[in-house]
C-alpha cells in the first residue's frame, strides 16, 4: 500500500519519538547503573560534596516566576560575582583613617567595621544547574521562588517580641555604636543582658545559614558536607560548627516529647531515592524561621555519578501558611572536611558582654571604667 505524503510525515514523527523515547530510557538506565552502589544494591551517596553556589534560596523579584536562566543570565552572575571578589582583594591604604565609632552605620559586621575579607569567603563561582538548566533560585515552589506568607501567628508572634521591652534597632536597623536599648529606658531590658541571649551561632553552639538544617542550604562559607552511609544508619557531617546530622533508616520517629535542636531524622528508600523526614524539632530549629511544628522532607537523587541532586519541602502550618519546596545540586569534591574550631561558648563573649556594659554607662553618662565582665 502506497502511503501518501501525510501519512509518511506522520509515521516519521512518531518514528523518531519512538527512537528518542528509547535513547533517553537507555541513557537513564545507563547512569542509573553507572552510579555508585551499596552491596546492596542501593545508591551509595558516600563522600564529599561542596554546595556552595552563587544561586540565593529566594528567588531575586526581577526574575519574577522565571526559575530558568539563560547561559548568559548566569555568566554574568558568575563574573560580577568575580569582578567583585577581585575588587576586594586589591591591598588596603596603609595609611586610611580609622573607620568611625560604632561603624558606618551599615549592618555588616560591627558596622562594617572589619569582619570577614574576601580570604574567608567561599560562596562558590558559578550558579546551580539542575539537568543542564542554570536556576535563578533554590526555592522552586511557589512559582515566584520565595517564602510564602507567614501565618497570623507567626506575624503576631514577631510583634510581641518586638514589643517586649527592647527597643529596635535605630533607623531600620542601622548599629550607631550606642546603647540603642536603652532609648526605652535607663534599665530596659537588652540583647546583650546576658550571654545566653546571644544567637547559638554567635556562642558556637549551632551552624548558622542553616548549613546543617535541615534543609540544609549553602552559606558564606564551609559549605562542604560528608556522607557516611551504612544500611541502617547515614551520617551527615556538617562543616559549618563541627554539626552532625545522624538518619535513623526505615525506623520510627523518636516520641514527640523528645525534641531536638536539629530534629529527628528517620529516612527510607524509594527506589533509588533517598527520603529523609525530620519532626521533632525543639521551638529554635537550627532553620531559624521554622517552629517547633517544622517537619522537612529531603531527597537526595544522583544526577550523574558525580553530581547529587537535593530537594527539599518545608511544613509549618504555624509559620508559613503553604508549604515551600527547593532543589539545588551537590558536586562531589575530593577536598577533606576539617574541624571548625571555633570555640563552644565563645571566648569572644566576654568582649561583647563588656563592650555592651561600657556601652550602656556611656549612654547613662557615667564613667565606663573598670567595667566588670559578667562572664566570670
Amino acid at each position: 500500500m502506497k502511503m501518501n505524503t501525510f501519512t509518511q510525515h506522520k509515521v516519521l514523527k512518531l518514528s523518531l519519538l519512538g527512537l528518542i523515547s528509547v535513547v533517553l530510557t537507555q541513557l537513564a538506565m545507563a547512569q542509573s547503573a553507572d552510579i555508585p552502589r551499596t552491596r546492596d544494591g542501593k545508591p551509595d551517596f558516600s563522600g564529599t560534596y561542596d554546595v556552595s553556589t552563587l544561586t540565593p534560596l529566594q528567588r531575586p523579584t526581577r526574575f519574577g516566576n522565571r526559575l530558568i536562566i539563560t547561559n548568559d543570565e548566569a555568566f554574568a552572575i558568575a563574573n560580577s560575582e568575580f569582578e567583585r571578589k577581585e575588587s576586594n582583594q586589591q591591598g588596603s591604604d596603609p595609611n586610611r583613617t580609622a573607620p568611625p565609632q560604632g561603624g558606618d552605620g551599615s549592618t555588616g559586621a560591627a558596622g562594617n567595621v572589619g569582619g570577614y575579607n574576601t580570604f574567608w569567603i567561599d560562596n562558590g563561582t558559578d550558579v546551580v544547574r539542575v539537568n543542564g538548566e542554570f536556576r535563578s533560585s533554590i526555592i522552586v515552589d511557589p512559582l515566584d521562588g520565595r517564602y510564602p506568607p507567614v501565618t497570623d501567628e507567626a506575624r503576631n508572634a514577631i510583634r510581641a517580641a518586638l514589643g517586649s521591652g527592647e527597643a529596635p534597632r535605630r533607623e531600620g536597623g542601622a548599629n550607631d555604636g550606642t546603647a540603642y536599648w536603652l532609648d526605652a529606658g535607663l534599665d530596659a531590658p537588652g540583647p546583650y543582658d546576658n550571654p545566653e541571649q546571644r544567637p547559638f551561632a554567635e556562642r558556637c553552639l549551632m551552624s548558622f545559614s542553616s548549613t546543617a538544617g535541615p534543609p540544609m542550604l549553602p552559606a558564606l562559607y564551609n559549605n562542604h558536607k560528608r556522607i557516611v552511609q551504612t544500611e541502617d544508619t547515614i551520617v551527615i557531617q556538617i562543616e559549618m560548627v563541627h554539626e552532625t546530622r545522624i538518619v535513623r533508616m526505615n525506623a520510627e520517629h523518636d516520641p514527640a516529647e523528645i525534641q531536638k535542636w536539629l530534629g529527628d531524622s528517620i529516612g527510607w528508600w524509594e527506589g533509588d531515592t533517598l527520603v529523609v523526614e525530620t519532626t521533632n524539632f525543639r521551638d529554635t530549629p537550627n532553620f531559624s524561621r521554622g517552629s517547633a511544628n517544622m517537619k522537612v522532607t529531603e531527597r537526595f537523587d544522583y544526577e550523574s555519578p558525580e553530581r547529587v541532586i537535593y530537594s527539599f519541602t518545608v511544613e509549618d502550618p504555624s509559620v508559613w501558611s503553604a508549604p515551600f519546596s527547593g532543589e539545588y545540586s551537590w558536586p562531589k569534591t575530593n577536598n577533606k572536611v576539617f574541624e571548625y574550631a571555633c570555640h563552644e561558648a565563645n571566648y569572644a563573649l566576654e568582649g561583647i558582654m563588656k563592650g555592651a556594659r561600657v556601652l550602656e554607662m556611656e549612654y547613662r553618662g557615667e564613667d565606663p571604667g573598670g567595667v566588670a565582665n559578667p562572664t566570670n
